[in-house]
């Protein structure tokens, strides 16, 4: 097989069609787009991985008005930096965020590296699709991107067969993107293929008579809009489960500690989990043993990409501690401190008062 399969327009063509479609109907007005810097391009652009654009404008907006400048952001703690990132979800975007904005002022003298995709695409979180949006969004320059709007764009266009994961399939689509990227209005060409996925060839839903390619697309002409691109094979998702220790003192303050720079989690703060009770009180043992065990909250889950977690929050209430060691702190429901939270952990951090033990109506 061809690694390009045959295009259903000549680019000029299918060039016009998109702008034309874009000036009219296309998102001009997105924060990110007001002031195009590299900087606040690269932002959004690692936000919006796997994130659609409603939720992630106002994570942006609190983003750029904590941190400006990418120095600002180099300079911050990741504590910080994961609290403004809390309930974006993906929480390694905004660990490698931080990271190669450190590396930035370390080995590019602060700026971005733009004048090259490939020294761009090696800084962490940055591979070549969103290395080729920072560029042709921040300095209009020709460069190609293949997100996961596009991706369905041109499966369902081309009615290219297989799951787009796959090495050759995304070959494919590679070599189609690349045949239709213009060299003039390269921004606006890039912004109009991540719309026109977002807005009209949505997974699921496409509106289809609202599209500028509807007379030419293979999957539409067939009736099999649904059938592209084909979805990743499917394995049964796991469960595994983990008991929470709400451990709080006399003041109402509840004990957090951070987890580990990488996994699951990793560097936000959480509540102590455990594999079993016996683990658990094995710790209260050692760490806190005047703590006295509540009846266990009831049980929820959390669903990951890959697994699903059932939570069990164990209540547990101590007058106080002399010590909580390295890595934890205590945390007052009533005055949070800005550091990051795991999504299901600020959710029964939320649902606490002061003294109050009981279990909430649910996370």
């Amino acid at each position: 097989m061809s690694e390009m399969p045959a295009p259903v327009l000549d680019a000029v063509v299918f060039q016009r069609r998109l702008l034309d479609w874009f000036d009219r109907e296309g998102r001009h007005d997105l924060p990110w787009q007001n002031e195009r810097t590299p900087y606040r391009v690269w932002v959004s652009e690692i936000m919006l991985q796997q994130t659609q654009v409603a939720t992630v404008i106002p994570y942006f907006e609190r983003f750029m008005a904590r941190f400006p400048t990418l120095a600002e952001l180099a300079a911050a703690s990741q504590d910080e930096v994961l609290h403004l990132w809390t309930g974006l979800g993906y929480y390694a975007r905004g660990r490698n965020l931080h990271k190669a904005a450190q590396r930035v002022m370390a080995e590019h003298g602060g700026e971005l590296p733009v004048a090259s995709l490939e020294s761009l695409a090696e800084l962490p979180g940055i591979g070549r699709s969103t290395a080729g949006a920072i560029i042709a969004q921040s300095t209009g320059r020709r460069a190609v991107i293949l997100d996961g709007n596009v991706k369905r764009s041109l499966s369902r266009l081309h009615a290219v067969e297989g799951w787009p994961g796959r090495p050759a399939v995304e070959r494919r689509l590679w070599a189609l993107a690349e045949h239709y990227t213009p060299e003039a209005r390269v921004a606006d060409h890039t912004q109009a293929m991540m719309d026109l996925g977002a807005t009209l060839c949505r997974r699921g839903t496409p509106e289809c008579s609202r599209c500028p390619f509807a007379d030419v697309c293979v999957a539409h002409a067939r009736g099999e809009e649904r059938r592209f691109p084909e979805s990743k094979p499917k394995k049964a998702l796991p469960t595994r489960t983990t008991l929470m220790l709400v451990l709080q003192d006399g003041q109402g303050r509840v004990l957090l500690e951070q987890r580990p720079a990488s996994g699951l989690w990793g560097g936000l703060w959480g509540l102590p989990q455990f594999d079993d009770l016996a683990a658990l009180r094995a710790w209260l043992d050692v760490h806190a043993p005047a703590a006295a065990l509540q009846p266990s909250w009831p049980a929820f889950s959390h669903t990951f990409s890959h697994f699903r977690l059932e939570i069990t929050p164990q209540p547990a209430r101590i007058d106080g501690l002399d010590s909580v060691g390295e890595a934890r702190c205590w945390y007052d429901p009533g005055h949070p401190r800005r550091i990051g939270l795991a999504a299901p952990v600020k959710s029964l951090l939320a649902s606490l008062t002061p003294f109050t033990l009981a279990a909430p109506e649910g996370p």
